[in-house]
């Protein structure tokens, strides 16, 4: 049912990488929660790792909002099923403001989400290294597309009251609202892995003492009540909120949430999820869907946990940095022997990068699950970027022939790259077979969204209730 969603919100964003967006995003987010404000975090584009800093933030789910991998009509629906309830959703923008998918226009930038969520666009400006030409950037900002609407910047890495003062007065002029200063402040930042900062999940007493010093430097730079102001001029948001149980029932029918515990006997089925410092690469909303589908979703530390879950019949190991972890997952004998006999035994796998790595044969020459006859290692060269994909072999999680939007983002390499049942075949933007289909697993470097999908979500829950 369409419902008229009243919330106040504001996209982040910046002229480029690097400009500060998750630096003002989080602080932003902590600085209102510790308001009593119950905040709404999301996050424009494929990147798990911010949302993890944005849950610690607000205490809920980071959330994705992906135009490309979920399709833009699903922005506004997933967005108003995260901010249901919420006094402010914040959403942490991708790249530069207008930085989409690679030859697609506008397709997943910031910008399309902002105009798809109608919501104002804070601009935060790297100003350490420019004084009056900052307005002339934000200026081209501002005046590029018409439909999207600049309500004010955030300056970071300001070097004096001099500096700031000409950043202002140039600001002025161009009639666009200064609603913060940042200055240089080197003890809050994260530290970085590839092309983003180390997961919450690996640095957590440090994350948090990063997320207070954010909040204090927002707090103390920014003024909160415009920025608040500012959110409450969105408009009326019309959409029909997404829910992982609406997702399944419409599509499939009678096939939908009921479905697996109608038609057999005993407990659900037992999905056991990856977590942990070494996977911490999860969408929310896959958990939710197998929930709907009839299953017990539970989840487990490879690095800690020597057994999978009592009465576990499904597995999903997701994303992460398992290489920083190779000693000590491949110390962990007994649960790398209890998945090879899980798999062994056809129970179904749903494995996606770092869960491609684990179960390999060894990885950077440390021993893995060795589910799969293949080895990876870490590489020089990073593969990022989306693809478009169809499933070349049926499998626990998908029918030959399934069309899914995902992403690719690792640093590793596996040899060889697919078995001889692929699990994909990417048609965009190169051409090649990937992956492994073997009994139950399906194992992929492709992170994909479910909420696109949502019949893989309910195959792997069936999967697992065959396999109870």
């Amino acid at each position: 049912m369409v419902t008229s969603l009243r919330i106040p919100r504001l996209v982040i964003a910046a002229p480029s990488s690097g400009s500060g967006k998750t630096t003002v995003a989080t602080g932003l987010m902590a600085a209102f929660s510790e308001r009593g404000l119950a905040v709404s975090p999301h996050k424009a584009g494929p990147d798990y790792i911010d949302p993890g800093y944005h849950a610690l933030a607000t205490g809920r789910p980071g959330r994705n909002l992906d135009a490309f991998m979920c399709g833009p009509e699903l922005v506004a629906p997933l967005f108003a099923h995260g901010a249901a309830g919420c006094d402010l959703a914040l959403v942490e923008g991708v790249m530069g403001l207008y930085d989409g998918a690679a030859g697609r226009g506008e397709l997943a930038s910031t910008a399309q989400v902002a105009k798809l969520l109608r919501a104002p666009v804070v601009l935060v400006v790297d100003a350490s290294s420019q004084s009056r030409s900052v307005a002339a950037l934000v200026h081209g900002f501002a005046s590029f597309d018409p439909q999207v609407r600049l309500g004010g910047v955030i300056l970071n890495k300001v070097g004096s009251d001099r500096h700031e003062a000409m950043l202002r007065e140039a600001l002025e002029e161009a009639g666009m609202p200064v609603l913060g200063v940042l200055r240089r402040a080197p003890q809050v930042a994260a530290p970085s892995r590839h092309l983003g900062l180390v997961p919450v999940a690996e640095r957590r007493s440090d994350a948090v003492s990063s997320v207070s010093a954010l909040a204090d430097q927002v707090r103390a730079g920014c003024d909160l009540e415009a920025l608040m102001a500012l959110a409450r001029t969105a408009p009326a948001l019309e959409c029909e909120p997404w829910s992982a149980q609406g997702a399944l029932v419409p599509r499939y029918g009678d096939d939908g949430p009921q479905a697996l515990d109608a038609r057999g006997a005993g407990p659900r089925p037992v999905i056991a999820v990856a977590g942990g410092p070494a996977f911490t690469f999860s969408y929310a909303e896959h958990a939710e869907l197998l929930a709907a589908a009839g299953a017990e979703v539970v989840t487990f530390d490879p690095l800690r946990d020597e057994a999978l879950p009592d009465g576990t019949t499904g597995l999903v190991i997701g994303g992460g940095f398992p290489e920083v972890y190779a000693p000590e997952l491949a110390a962990n004998a007994p649960l790398r022997e209890a998945v090879a006999a899980f798999a062994a035994a056809g129970g179904p796998v749903a494995a996606e990068c770092a869960g491609l790595l684990y179960l390999a044969r060894s990885l950077d020459g440390k021993p893995m699950c060795g589910v799969l006859d293949a080895d990876a290692r870490m590489s020089e060269r990073l593969t990022l970027g989306y693809r478009e994909a169809v499933a070349v072999s049926d499998s626990a999680l998908a029918v030959a022939g399934t069309r899914l939007r995902g992403h690719e983002f690792h640093r590793t390499v596996i040899e060889p790259g697919a078995g001889s049942a692929p699990a994909w075949g990417f048609t965009h933007p190169e051409r090649r077979v990937e992956g492994f289909v073997r009994q139950g697993v399906h194992a992929s470097y492709l992170h994909t969204h479910w909420a696109a999908e949502p019949s893989v979500a309910l195959r792997f829950a069936r999967s697992a209730a065959r396999a109870r």
